[in-house]
């Protein structure tokens, strides 16, 4: 019998890497989407009878999945990655944390009442709910699966990068809370990538700006050869690697009540720049060139992430900074041959 696998979010970054890999193997998924417009383009994009979708236009509203439950009992998975990932508010509490808090509660509370046969549930979180802001910049730190954003309320409700710390933090929170409270049928993992770049999953996505994380690779193709370099620093993995680990957290026993902490190595801008530069020649003079070789110097001075439990459960080498970058400009200049006439 074929596993029918419950995606919400589905037209997301990461969502739509994680159908494809969920078809690719031979699993029926329903998917949630804001709108019917948003489920007829993501169906003819994976041209797959396996793949149906429902309406959600809001999953902070109570009862948000109830009817979307009810009319699929053969879902006995249920991957929640929808959640806002942006900077672009000047309110942390309305547009990102309390969507955040209340759409994974919603989730949990709905398989809990209409999902009773869901075995399997999987939350996308991030590196954000591990790592405090203020640590980061501490070579002495070394943060793990085990790690916790020490991020207050206060704290999150400040300014927008704070507020989506917070937001990851308290979701995930509140799922492990969900779940020792309640009890439910399901076991819980959760995914905590740190910043996702990689392709797009359809050519057809890529526009003049991306997803929040691809973008900061698409804004240094935009600088100019003078542009400012932006002060951008952190963890990195690549979004084929994040839908597996999607896969591997319900798939693999040994994962159970997981947190798979997803990160291939550090990054600043000017590694990315000295990828493009030597990667793409007709990028070069294009771009800023910054200080070549400099990043290794520079990224020492941050914490230190250790993931080697999730490695072992991904069970294969996450792709490296070089790889993910190249195949993303590569999409990007094909889709715009343009682009650097």
């Amino acid at each position: 019998m074929t596993t029918t696998v419950f995606v919400s979010g589905a037209t997301g970054f990461i969502a739509q890497h994680i159908i494809k890999l969920l078809l690719e193997k031979g699993y029926h998924v329903v998917g949630t989407v804001r709108s019917t417009e948003k489920g007829d383009s993501l169906k003819a994009s994976l041209n797959s009878d396996n793949f149906s979708y429902e309406i959600v236009p809001d999953i902070g509203v109570e009862g948000a999945f109830d009817e979307a439950l009810k009319k699929h009992p053969e879902v006995t998975v249920f991957l929640h990655t929808a959640s806002p990932f942006h900077f672009k508010t000047t309110d942390p509490e309305k547009d990102l944390l309390l969507p955040a808090i209340n759409g994974t509660k919603n989730a949990l509370s709905s398989i809990k009442k209409y999902g009773p046969q869901i075995t399997n549930v999987v939350v996308t979180s991030s590196y954000a709910a591990i790592s405090t802001a203020e640590m980061e910049n501490d070579p002495s730190h070394t943060n793990n699966e085990d790690s916790w954003n020490t991020v207050s309320w206060e704290q999150a409700i400040s300014n927008p990068v704070h507020g989506y710390r917070g937001s990851k933090t308290f979701a995930e929170k509140a799922a492990r809370d969900f779940v020792e409270q309640e009890k439910p049928n399901y076991v819980l993992a959760t995914i905590n990538p740190s910043f996702v770049f990689g392709p797009q999953a359809f050519s057809s996505q890529v526009g003049d700006v991306l997803n929040t994380s691809s973008e900061i690779i698409n804004n240094l193709l935009k600088l100019g050869p003078d542009g400012t370099i932006p002060p951008t620093v952190g963890g990195f993995v690549d979004v084929r690697d994040v839908a597996l680990a999607h896969l591997v957290a319900f798939e693999k026993p040994e994962a159970k009540n997981s947190r798979l902490l997803l990160n291939s190595q550090r990054f600043n801008s000017q590694s990315i720049l000295d990828v493009l530069n030597k990667s793409f020649p007709q990028i070069r003079g294009k771009i800023p060139v910054g200080i070549p070789g400099s990043a290794p110097e520079a990224l020492a001075k941050m914490c230190k992430i250790e993931n080697e439990r999730t490695r072992a459960l991904i069970g294969q080498p996450l792709i490296e900074l070089e790889q993910s970058v190249v195949d993303s400009v590569q999409q990007i200049l094909d889709t715009k041959p343009d682009l650097f006439a």
